[in-house]
């Protein structure tokens, strides 16, 4: 038995959960609406505010559904209550960001300034200049846009210039040493 597909998820105050023919699923709370196609043969029961996920047969396919429709479900009840953040850190020497409008402004080494424009269901703030801030409901909007910015320029082994998730660990290179006579 999946350990996380057998887990209720609590919905919250203010969240309000709606399952529709063929597991389309609506989630509506402060922070906005999500809608998402759940697979149709995995089974959801509303009990008040308990939402239980469960599988028609123990197939490998079914259990593999499991958990993710699962954990599918409670990152939308998370997102429209809470929200989900990735912050980003800009390492380097003249290395800088800053928002200006709805645009993401990064100096990055380039010979020209590297613009990336907000998206919608996504926020950016910049509380720094080697700082920036993505916010938004919907899990893998957050993460996907965090991924697209740390591709401009990802961080680099032997100076660590770049940018890079303030929670990753970057694995440094010793440079050349000197010449041998």
């Amino acid at each position: 038995m999946s350990r996380i597909g057998r887990m209720p998820i609590t919905v919250p105050a203010g969240v309000e959960v709606s399952i529709a023919a063929g597991n389309v699923v609506t989630v509506k709370g402060p922070k906005g609406t999500l809608v998402q196609t759940l697979h149709p043969e995995m089974i959801l029961e509303q009990e008040g505010n308990i939402i239980h996920v469960k599988r028609p047969t123990d197939d490998k396919a079914h259990c593999a559904l499991h958990g993710m429709t699962r954990a599918l479900l409670h990152n939308m009840v998370v997102g429209v209550s809470e929200g989900f953040k990735k912050e980003l850190e800009i390492n380097g020497v003249g290395y800088r960001a800053e928002k200006k409008g709805n645009e993401l402004v990064m100096n990055l080494g380039y010979s020209h300034q590297v613009i990336v424009p907000e998206i919608d269901g996504i926020t950016i703030e910049v509380p720094a200049q080697n700082k920036v801030v993505i916010h938004g409901a919907d899990k893998q909007k957050v993460g996907q846009f965090a991924a697209e910015v740390r591709e401009k320029r990802p961080p680099e082994p032997y100076k660590g210039k770049g940018i890079k998730y303030v929670d990753e660990v970057i694995r440094r290179k010793v440079g050349k040493t000197g010449a041998k006579k």
